[in-house]
């Protein structure tokens, strides 16, 4: 097991402090705040330790308040709303310096047979033909700034295969939408849970960007101060996060500084497992408007 995954499972391993309460803890990777993704699947877990074993998740949803802090442990409160025959319902929240920086609600099922349709997977190149992360970075990434050569190449627990990289080394505004296979980098423990609480963490990778292709912009740009608002997701069929899956995402509408993104998750055989929707903040720094318009007279 590689240790970025061996520490991934490890921060969503939450401590039980008393009856509904438990507290996770940050890597240290140096950034700024809380990724979003860890928060959701820390909330997801701090959930499920109230559920039954039979009773799988198969929707989430979430609003970031406030920006995580890295230093310090998130407590995480968990209502049991309700216990049904077939459904349950808990809400979570996230804390941090006595303030709440995460809500989530979430509903989980007993798994039982129903009707089966999906949307079919696109049609595109599989994650073999093409280049791996360490081969991006080392042949892609040459004229990509540094903030985003340095985020390529850290090592982390979900590997991403994009399909297209104008993205990220160019400023062309393109079409809202991406294409991403993505993987653990270690086999997971077989229980559903841990592998339904890193699909919620990986599945805030690489949304908000994607808001952003058609104005030529990244989440990396400094005059832009980027962040997620809101996060959901469907789980549709299990998942075996240490194989394949195809992430495609498309943003219909920006507007009032707020970008709108869905994603698709594809099981490698082109099972629909997971649907994704967020709004994200994409605000331009005033500070830094003001100074370009002053450069330019």
């Amino acid at each position: 097991m590689s240790k970025a995954v061996k520490t991934l499972l490890k921060i969503l391993d939450l401590e039980r402090i008393e009856q509904n309460l438990y507290r996770g803890e940050s890597p240290d990777v140096g950034w700024q705040r809380v990724f979003g993704g860890q928060v959701i699947g820390q909330a997801l877990v701090a959930a499920q330790r109230t559920i039954e074993p039979e009773r799988v998740v198969h929707s989430l949803h979430g609003y970031f308040m406030r920006p995580g802090d890295p230093a310090v442990p998130i407590v995480y409160e968990v209502d049991r709303i309700r216990d049904g025959k077939s459904f349950t319902t808990r809400r979570v929240v996230a804390i941090q310096h006595g303030h709440a920086i995460f809500s989530m609600s979430a509903s989980f099922q007993i798994v039982e047979p129903g009707l089966e349709h999906f949307i079919e997977m696109p049609d595109i190149p599989g994650p073999e033909e093409l280049p791996s992360e360490k081969r991006l970075a080392a042949q892609f990434m040459d004229h990509a700034p540094e903030n985003i050569r340095k985020y390529w190449q850290r090592e982390r627990p979900i590997e991403l295969r994009p399909i297209n990289l104008d993205h990220y080394i160019s400023k062309k505004k393109l079409k809202p939408r991406q294409d991403i296979w993505f993987r653990a980098t270690s086999k997971l423990p077989h229980d559903p849970a841990i592998q339904q609480a890193v699909l919620a963490y990986a599945s805030d990778m690489t949304l908000l960007d994607t808001s952003l292709f058609a104005h030529g912009k990244s989440i990396f740009d400094s005059d832009l101060q980027a962040a997620s608002l809101d996060h959901s997701i469907w789980f549709h069929r299990p998942v075996k996060m240490a194989d394949w899956h195809l992430y495609t995402q498309d943003s219909p509408n920006s507007s009032g500084a707020r970008g709108f993104t869905r994603g698709s998750i594809y099981s490698a055989d082109g099972k629909l497992v997971a649907s994704v929707a967020q709004e994200g903040l994409i605000r331009q720094r005033r500070d830094k408007i003001d100074k370009s318009r002053i450069a330019g007279g």
